[in-house]
């Protein structure tokens, strides 16, 4: 229980903090072959926040990252300013990953961070993420995780089960699976990684439904929130990234 205890205490078990700020019920109608979760493109320049998405923020992290729409080339996008803050904007949704389990999205970082490290808690910073959390189904996990997850419903009240972050890395293996620093309840999984591909666009595509069967060995539950996020307080660096539209959709 230690390592469960320690994610309890700490801002960085960011999964828990997406669980209280997801109210109840689905923002996302199942039909059709595309879910369009973040139409930033159909927004208008300037707006505070993109139609459906709400800010994320942590406790004891007083610094927040700065979220704007503006218009890069042709496109209306996401811009994220982190100078050592942590925040970011999240969507609730109602997702079934067998039937979605494919996402699109698009993003751009203008730098890496120094010192950032997968592996270690003092260096969980990333230019950019994309959080995905999934709903409690008790028929979908294991005895040992279900007594980890009721003790910390007991503190925190309805919380997602999982979370796996897909993330751009200065340094980790393109393609690495590895546990959260602070909780195994939430996976990173390295989508881009080092220098190449900095300051240009990358069109990122993931099978959700099969990333969280090897993730945590398991059937997925419901998809119920979705955010993206760039931080830099561990490392008090700064950073600058960009977001595009987030869809899933059916396999092809």
């Amino acid at each position: 229980m230690a390592l469960f205890k320690d994610a309890l205490t700490t801002r960085r078990a960011a999964w828990f903090v997406l669980g209280l700020l997801l109210l109840p019920g689905g923002a996302s109608a199942q039909s059709g072959a595309m879910l369009e979760v973040g139409k930033f493109s159909a927004a208008k320049e300037g707006t505070e926040l993109p139609d459906g998405w709400r800010p994320l923020t942590f406790p004891k992290v007083p610094k927040h990252t700065v979220y704007a729409l503006v218009k890069d080339s042709d496109r209306l996008v996401v811009k994220a300013t982190s100078v050592a803050s942590a925040s970011g904007l999240t969507k609730e949704v109602k997702i079934d990953p067998k039937e979605y389990p494919i996402v699109r999205w698009r993003w751009k970082v203008d730098n890496l961070l120094k010192a950032s490290d997968v592996t270690t808690k003092q260096g969980d910073d990333y230019p950019a993420r994309l959080y995905i959390t999934f709903e409690y189904d008790p028929d979908k996990v294991g005895f040992g995780r279900k007594a980890k997850y009721k003790a910390g419903r007991a503190i925190f009240g309805d919380i997602p089960i999982a979370a796996i972050n897909y993330i751009w890395d200065a340094r980790a293996p393109q393609g690495l699976f590895i546990d959260n620093a602070y909780t195994d309840f939430a996976k990173m999984i390295v989508i881009e990684s080092g220098a190449q591909g900095v300051g240009e666009w990358k069109e990122e595509e993931r099978n959700v439904y099969e990333d969280y069967k090897k993730a945590f060995d398991g059937e997925p539950p419901m998809i119920n929130g979705v955010a993206i996020m760039s931080d830099t307080d561990n490392t008090k660096e700064s950073a600058v990234a960009y977001f595009g539209d987030i869809v899933f959709s059916k396999a092809k």
